[in-house]
């Protein structure tokens, strides 16, 4: 999910009521000064940002020009920020990213949009977070939509509390994503193995699921048990989603194991129309349960998934209707999530990876 980071290095006074709004609002990532660290920590849980050790923050910021004269970072998850005014610029962040920052601002004061191009084109393959610092709202939803990819998020002072709302309803449909449709073309029994179902702390809907698949690249829409039965009841806050080995996506745009998910994971609950929006996972149970493999091709390619084999269990068909894994056959089409190239620890690259 796209970050938004509120900056407020004001004395205490001035940004009290921003920060507890802020918090009220779900927009929790703060840069504040070492002295107001902890009093913004008693609004909730928060991430803090800061460019100084003291009082502990959570992500330690470092103002770079290069990278030769760095110094010891420490023990602190750090970033760095970099001004970019020319190529030289540019490549310093390029360079500062082999250092294996969780993050990197850029600030672009004179020209935002070219910079960021390039930046993203460059750095969207590598395993660090590019957030651009950024003046008016209107700039938030620009960096965040450059190239399609857009940046991981923004730096931003807010100029009042009453800007938060809007702030928070753009990141409420701000992400979206294309979906596609696969043929299937098989679909067996495989005997008994682990699986994972996941509780959410949400209300899902009717259309509503989650992206699973044994192949990185193509991921099948598993839709929340949102429909009752004669035989059992609606577990509307619930995705049976697959076998342990099964890769789900997340809201970062990455892929993480089944088994990696756990009560306090934010997942990423997606529509048959493409609409997404995140949940917090309240449980997520492994079990023993007897397994269905389903393949599906797409273009020239086929992609699988392993599901529990049982009538709850539901795919979602190009019309949007869920249908359970025991009435799916041969000709079905069904939504799927799908890209090219392959991931490296859930981050999407190019090169040829082969999964069967």
């Amino acid at each position: 999910m796209k970050k938004i980071i509120l900056k407020l290095l004001g004395n205490w006074n001035d940004i009290k009521e921003i920060a507890s709004e802020a918090v009220i609002e779900g927009l929790n990532n703060f840069i504040v000064a070492p002295d107001n660290i902890d009093k913004i920590r008693n609004f909730g849980n928060v991430h803090i940002y800061s460019y100084s050790e003291q009082n502990n923050p959570d992500f330690l910021i470092k103002k770079i020009t290069n990278t030769d004269k760095l110094g010891d970072i420490g023990h602190f998850k750090f970033g760095f920020e970099i001004s970019v005014l020319d190529k030289k610029d540019e490549n310093l962040v390029i360079k500062s990213s082999e250092l294996r920052p969780k993050f990197i601002i850029i600030q672009a004061k004179d020209w935002v949009v070219i910079p960021l191009e390039n930046l993203i084109a460059n750095l969207h393959k590598k395993d660090v977070e590019l957030y651009a610092e950024v003046n008016t709202i209107d700039e938030i939803k620009l960096s965040l939509e450059i190239l399609e990819l857009g940046t991981d998020g923004v730096v931003y002072t807010p100029k009042s509390a009453g800007e938060l709302k809007e702030i928070k309803g753009f990141l409420a449909k701000e992400l979206s994503l294309e979906l596609t449709t696969a043929k299937i073309v098989e679909k067996k029994e495989v005997g008994s193995g682990d699986r994972v179902c996941i509780d959410t702390c949400s209300l899902l809907k009717f259309g509503e699921g989650m992206l699973v698949g044994s192949q990185s690249r193509g991921l099948f829409l598993i839709h929340a048990e949102t429909i009752e039965t004669e035989f059992v009841s609606s577990r509307p806050f619930r995705v049976n989603a697959g076998s342990v080995s099964s890769y789900i996506l997340m809201p970062n745009g990455k892929t993480q194991y089944l088994s990696e998910i756990e009560a306090g994971t934010e997942v990423l609950i997606v529509g048959a129309d493409g609409k997404c929006r995140t949940a917090v996972v309240g449980r997520s149970k492994i079990e023993k349960r007897p397994l269905m493999l389903i393949k599906a091709k797409i273009n020239e390619d086929i992609i699988k998934t392993i599901v529990q084999n049982a009538e709850t269990i539901r795919l979602v068909l190009k019309n949007g209707e869920p249908i359970s894994v025991a009435r799916i056959k041969e000709g079905d089409e069904v939504i799927v999530y799908y890209q090219k190239g392959g991931r490296h620890f859930g981050t999407l690259i190019d090169e040829s990876i082969i999964e069967k």
